[in-house]
């Protein structure tokens, strides 16, 4: 073992890395131990958001109608002072639309 303090890695902000030189050893502990229980907490909420990603995506795709495709989105179009969802899509220079339904005005 050397007796020169170890080199932070390069990812570490410099402030951090300045502050964690002065803590005792039990603390340095208790922090290694924290951070590592941290980014298992963010890679979890990292994986939910992706999985809760492709289930939507995965819901739109399953309840879009005949023809259109899954790159539409949906819009709302007032006409005669009401309100209409449409699915939205281009096709080369040309917007496409089909009906999907009126705004609930409860919304």
């Amino acid at each position: 073992m050397s007796n020169s303090p170890p080199t932070p890695p390069q990812d570490v902000p410099s402030g951090i890395a300045e502050k964690l030189t002065d803590q005792s050893p039990d603390v340095l502990r208790d922090i290694a131990r924290y951070a590592d229980e941290l980014a298992e907490h963010r890679e979890r909420e990292a994986q939910l958001a992706e999985q809760d990603e492709q289930d939507e995506e995965v819901e739109a795709e399953a309840d879009l109608p005949d023809g259109v495709p899954s790159k539409a989105t949906i819009t709302v179009k007032e006409i005669n002072d009401h309100r209409y969802y449409y699915w939205q899509w281009r096709e080369g220079e040309t917007i496409k639309s089909k009906y999907k339904g009126p705004v609930d005005s409860g919304n």
